[in-house]
């Protein structure tokens, strides 16, 4: 105790007090003072280390302030949905190392990435707008894009509704699943136009749907972007308009608001820029 109190530069009654009254407030002996030297209780020793750490972490509050300061972030974490992955994970990545210390960025659904977002598990993402009504969020509109018919090659195109039904009574729709959000935007539209075709096979990825189509499997609803995603020879796809009305994707960058300064604002910009390239490049001739 008198050690203890001379380290802090206070009396030897002070400390013995403090400690008397963290245990009272918590209803646990601390030190076992039937032993010499006093020697800790079990709840003692948990106090000591849960205490250790936090004043570990309290010790670099102070060097993540100043690298605040400086411009940058001590850590970031960026969900990125997967039809985005590939045009944008190399400028993200860059775009990252100079703005934080550490940073992670996340593929995968819309969907989780929204929940991760709004439970604090990642800073901001960039996917379609899934999270419309949730309130204290800031949006930066990426790209839009409209959805195109994508068969095998060879395949006659559909020019109306009546042209598509009959494609699909002899050739399969393959779909993205359900539980990503350009699945459900498609289910949505096709409900709209009243065709309820038959489910066969559904994937999780773009990859995934363009392969398949690109094997002679079926036709697909899809992007520019999520065909371009897959990479694969433009000799075995051929892409038309989707007959009816239009069927648009919107892509953005969503944060929570106020809390990264005008860091979504810069992000958003470079991606707007790398993913209108990428359709000029991704265009048919």
């Amino acid at each position: 105790m008198a050690q203890a109190a001379r380290r802090l530069g206070i009396t030897q009654p002070s400390v013995s007090q403090t400690i008397a009254e963290i245990e009272q407030r918590t209803g646990a002996r601390l030190f076992d003072r039937a032993v010499r030297p006093l020697g800790l209780t079990p709840a003692g020793v948990l106090l000591r280390q849960r205490a250790g750490l936090l004043l570990a972490e309290a010790r670099q509050i102070g060097p993540l302030l100043r690298q605040v300061a400086r411009g940058r972030l001590p850590t970031l974490r960026v969900g990125l949905v997967d039809s985005l992955m590939r045009p944008l994970s190399g400028l993200l990545a860059g775009f990252l190392a100079e703005v934080a210390e550490q940073s992670s960025l996340l593929s995968g659904l819309t969907a989780s990435h929204a929940a991760a977002l709004t439970s604090r598990q990642i800073d901001l993402f960039l996917g379609a707008e899934e999270v419309e009504d949730a309130e204290g969020l800031e949006r930066h509109l990426l790209l839009e894009e409209s959805y195109v018919l994508l068969c095998p090659a060879g395949t006659v195109p559909p020019n109306d509704l009546a042209a598509l039904t009959a494609l699909a009574a002899r050739l399969p729709l393959v779909r993205f699943s359900a539980r990503s959000r350009t699945g459900v935007e498609i289910e949505r539209h096709l409900r709209r136009l009243r065709l309820d075709l038959p489910r066969r096979q559904e994937f999780d990825t773009p990859h995934g749907v363009t392969a398949a189509v690109a094997a002679g499997l079926g036709w697909a609803i899809t992007t520019p972007l999520c065909i371009a995603d897959a990479a694969l020879p433009d000799t075995r796809l051929m892409r038309h308009p989707l007959p009816g009305p239009r069927l648009m994707r919107r892509l953005v960058l969503i944060a929570r608001q106020r809390e990264l300064g005008t860091l979504p604002q810069r992000m958003a910009a470079l991606c707007r820029a790398a993913l209108q390239e990428e359709l000029a490049r991704a265009a048919p001739p």
